[in-house]
């Protein structure tokens, strides 16, 4: 054996022994020669050497045409090429392998053939992190919390939609600087003394808690607000990752429940009430008619009729109290709500002033509901004679329905003095009125709102551009009913 042979041996030993993927190509396209790293990491058999490349027949993989078209420009031009992640299609593992695919023209031979050393190098690991990487970010960028993400010195490097959404500042403006843009000034500043005393313990490196944020407009937020120290490979922080959970919606539906158990109490109370105040006030009137009958004086007679009058007005305090406290089950069946306004406003036709003027604007194919037709009249009466009060001298009330996806819309508008801004919030909150004395009870949309809420639905007021005031009731529709199995 000679040198130069003895040499030859000793590079394909090394190279059978490297820890890449090596591969020897020849001109035209015949394999000649792989390690066993190659066949290990691509999966090939080793029935490939002595083949044309030129004849397998795959569309991807580490044979895909792409490498082989750049192959073939590295034969005849010697242009290298590299593919970085390509899927080894021929491992035989249950798990996708990955390999990096770099192709190397060597030297001319002396009779100018040429040769092409490909090289693959696996990279499954590369490509895992890579994806759970992008996973994280789309898990960043997609949250419905608002995230943000800063340097070791709390600078943002960068923030999520939910974070421009809650607090008003977009990505751009936030990059740079310090999380406190959203400070607030209810904030206590031993509140952030302790923060990062836990965040920067290594024992702890976190923390969270519940505080005030402001958003761009000035509004508080009370958020969650958790924070994570992020080490590198040495165990220095390098980033802070803080996520705040936005209680804005919780704190409203713990208002509300409060509010619902005040109302639960009170209608207790109004019940207890209306019942001791009904016996006494049945006796008076007793008694002034009895003296009427035995009295010849007319002075007396008139003064008696004035008692029986104001008696008359607190028993009519007396059965809202009752309406109020009395949560009776709704009677449910199938109702159309079309039905139900136009029947309440042919009830008060006559009853009421002829001056105010009542439009219809409702579907012709009605609105199918679940519900008591007789309370939900009592809501939409009592809607209209408020439409009425509001525009004593004269003016106009529009009935509207119509259907929004699953819900059932009706709407009595108004084009009356509007509702005060201050008086909105307390809309549905028994014994507030805005009625001269005597006049109300404060109890009636408090009543309305009870009802609505039992079948399942909201209401709400509002004011309407260009004056006036509108309430509207939103009900489920009812659910077509099955068809009968064939």
């Amino acid at each position: 054996m000679t040198g130069e042979d003895a040499a030859a041996e000793r590079a394909l030993d090394l190279l059978e022994t490297a820890p890449v993927g090596i591969a020897l190509l020849r001109a035209p396209g015949t394999v000649r020669w792989a390690n066993s790293t190659y066949f290990a990491v691509t999966g090939r058999a080793r029935e490939i050497v002595g083949r044309d490349y030129h004849d397998f027949r795959e569309s991807d993989g580490t044979w895909s045409p792409a490498i082989r078209a750049a192959l073939d420009a590295a034969l005849t031009t010697g242009a290298p090429a590299s593919f970085p992640g390509v899927r080894a299609r021929h491992r035989d593992t249950a798990q996708p392998v990955y390999v990096d695919v770099d192709i190397r023209r060597l030297p001319l031979t002396g009779d100018g053939t040429a040769d092409v050393l490909v090289m693959v190098r696996d990279v499954t690991e590369r490509v895992a992190e890579q994806a759970r990487a992008e996973l994280f970010h789309a898990a960043f960028r997609g949250s419905t919390n608002a995230m943000q993400l800063t340097d070791a010195k709390g600078v943002m490097i960068d923030v999520n939609p939910a974070f421009e959404r809650i607090y008003g500042y977009s990505r751009q403006e936030c990059i740079g600087r310090k999380p406190n843009l959203v400070r607030s000034r209810y904030t206590p500043v031993e509140l952030y003394e302790r923060m990062w005393a836990d965040l920067l313990d290594p024992a702890r490196g976190s923390w969270s808690g519940e505080l005030l944020n402001r958003d761009r407009r000035g509004t508080e937020h009370p958020v969650l607000l958790a924070i994570t120290a992020i080490r590198d490979a040495h165990g220095v922080v390098s980033h802070y990752l803080g996520v705040a959970v936005d209680r804005t919606e919780q704190r409203e539906w713990e208002m509300a429940s409060a509010h619902l158990d005040r109302l639960s109490s009170m209608g207790q109370l109004a019940a207890g009430v209306a019942h001791e105040v009904n016996t006494p006030l049945a006796n008076v009137m007793l008694i002034a008619e009895s003296l009427r009958r035995k009295n010849a004086d007319p002075a007396v007679d008139r003064r008696l009729s004035a008692l029986q009058d104001q008696v008359e007005v607190a028993a009519r305090i007396v059965r809202s109290l009752l309406d109020f406290a009395r949560r009776d089950d709704p009677k449910v069946a199938d109702v159309d709500l079309v039905d139900v306004a136009q029947q309440s406003v042919q009830f008060l036709r006559g009853k009421q002033s002829m001056d105010v003027v009542v439009e219809e604007e409702l579907p012709a194919d009605g609105l199918p509901v679940r519900g008591d037709r007789g309370q939900l009249v009592q809501v939409l009466t009592n809607l209209l004679n408020n439409a009425y009060d509001a525009q004593k001298g004269g003016g106009r009330i529009v009935v509207r329905g119509r259907r929004r996806g699953r819900w059932a819309e009706l709407a009595v508008a108004d084009a009356g003095p509007g509702i005060p801004p201050d008086v909105l919030p307390h809309l549905f909150e028994p014994f507030f009125t805005t009625k001269p004395e005597g006049e109300g009870t404060g109890l009636g949309l408090a009543i309305c709102h009870g009802i609505v809420q039992s079948h399942h639905g909201s209401i709400r007021g509002l004011n309407l551009e260009g004056g006036g005031a509108e309430f509207v009731v939103v009900l489920p529709l009812r659910e077509p009913a099955a068809s009968a199995p064939r």
